[in-house]
């Protein structure tokens, strides 16, 4: 009889808007950041065995390596436990929706067994600074480097599309280029999550501090963001996290789909797909 498979989502993490304060002494950028999750991501598979191993598929497996520095196995490792893992990438590599981040934090809540959420948010912390927040996978508010948490008590769906241009984005040039920052302190305790039309009306105040610099890196990135305040029903449109995967917040669903679809009808090298936030 084959051994149990269990499965594990990783959603695309989204960074409605992202601002930078000063540089820490460890090192690490502040951050103020409200993050909500896709209902699109990776998916994980594991299933018992005497030593610890990683296979990769997807459409973009070829992104990846199955090397021991991967955050799956590191992930895996830092839990002290062996599976046999299969990765199933959905989403663009090096891309800003912390598809590494939350393959990693599906390891944790996969194989996490007695280890208590404390124990499991102190490990994420440790691998990362996006992954406490992926091992949570719901609408929050994220402070520090990453590791100070405020999960909403509501926030409504929202339509979306996420576009990627086909280019990945190294993270550490993209703060080497921040010149101007909105730094911390920005965005006030409470705001209005009664709506999306609400909710945008807010994130209008705010923005991804990263997106400049980003954009200078990866001038696609600023293609995609006019491509998507072109197509009907758009709502907003904004990078997330360090790029270059930006979205679209729409009024509907149905706007959604079909900007997805022309999106990729008429730049067949980009990866856009209709999701809901939230």
């Amino acid at each position: 009889m084959p051994p149990p498979r269990r499965t594990e989502a990783a959603p695309a993490k989204i960074n409605l808007f992202l601002h930078v304060g000063d540089r820490r002494a460890d090192g690490f950028h502040a951050l103020e950041s409200l993050v909500v999750f896709a209902d699109i991501g990776d998916a994980l598979a594991f299933e018992s065995a005497d030593t610890l191993s990683l296979t990769l598929d997807g459409p973009f497996a070829k992104g990846l390596e199955a090397e021991p520095d991967n955050l799956v196995l590191r992930a895996a490792r830092a839990l002290d436990v062996t599976a046999r893992i299969a990765l199933t990438k959905n989403l663009p590599v090096a891309s800003g929706i912390g598809g590494g981040s939350a393959d990693a934090a599906a390891v944790l809540r996969g194989l996490a067994g007695a280890a208590d959420a404390a124990r499991l948010l102190q490990i994420a912390a440790e691998l990362g600074s996006d992954i406490p927040a992926c091992v949570l996978s719901k609408p929050l508010m994220m402070r520090g480097r990453g590791e100070v948490l405020e999960v909403l008590p509501k926030c409504p769906a929202l339509p979306a599309v996420l576009v990627n241009p086909g280019v990945g984005v190294p993270t550490g040039k993209v703060f080497a280029g921040l010149a101007t920052r909105t730094s911390l302190g920005h965005a006030p305790a409470a705001f209005d999550l009664s709506s999306a039309a609400a909710l945008t009306r807010y994130l209008r105040t705010t923005r991804n501090d990263l997106e400049a610099p980003a954009r200078a890196l990866v001038p696609q990135i600023g293609e995609v963001l006019g491509e998507l305040a072109r197509m009907p029903g758009i709502a907003l449109a904004r990078m997330s996290g360090s790029g270059a995967t930006c979205f679209g917040l729409f009024q509907d669903d149905g706007a959604a789909a079909m900007a997805a679809i022309a999106l990729e009808s008429s730049h067949p090298g980009w990866w856009a797909r209709a999701t809901q936030l939230g």
